[in-house]
């Protein structure tokens, strides 16, 4: 739980490893209980990110980026998509981004999936393509959950 990644970081402070050296460590696992990349692997990636310059879009700042002019690319899958979909984007789902990615050049794009690692990955690609790019930080699951606590709730009278 979370006291064995307190004590990975803590041991890793201790020992003058930089957060970014947590992306390679090597933490056991249990298949069954637990995915191969520990939480402290993923904070060692986010500090790749900031550090590398990956631009990155939160949730409550979405509306303002597309009113300054950014795109909206949803790289989820057509099915993912029909179950819901942030209004104004465009779906190219990211086994097909490479085909639309040349008419993307010159463009500002902010691209999402479901929770931020297929957005990664197509903000990775596009940006070879010379697009300036950001990824929306935790996908469509962050930004559903984000705007719905916005929503008024219906109380019963």
């Amino acid at each position: 739980g979370a006291d064995k990644r307190i004590d990975v970081i803590a041991t890793a402070m201790a020992g003058g490893i930089p957060a970014r050296g947590l992306a390679d460590l090597e933490l056991a696992y249990a298949p069954q209980f637990a995915s191969a990349k520990d939480p402290v692997n993923m904070l060692g990636y986010v500090d790749d990110n900031l550090i590398d310059g990956e631009l990155s879009v939160q949730w409550h700042e979405l509306d303002a980026r597309l009113a300054e002019g950014w795109r909206l690319i949803d790289v989820r899958t057509a099915s993912e998509n029909a179950l819901g979909a942030i209004p104004g984007s465009t779906l190219m789902p990211v086994d097909e981004l490479r085909e639309h990615a040349e008419s993307l050049r010159g463009q500002k794009v902010i691209v999402h999936c479901k929770v931020g690692q297929r957005g990664h990955t197509a903000a990775a690609l596009l940006r070879q393509y010379g697009v300036t790019v950001a990824n929306l930080d935790g996908g469509y699951t962050t930004w559903r959950a984000g705007t719905a606590a916005l929503e008024p709730a219906l109380v019963a009278s």
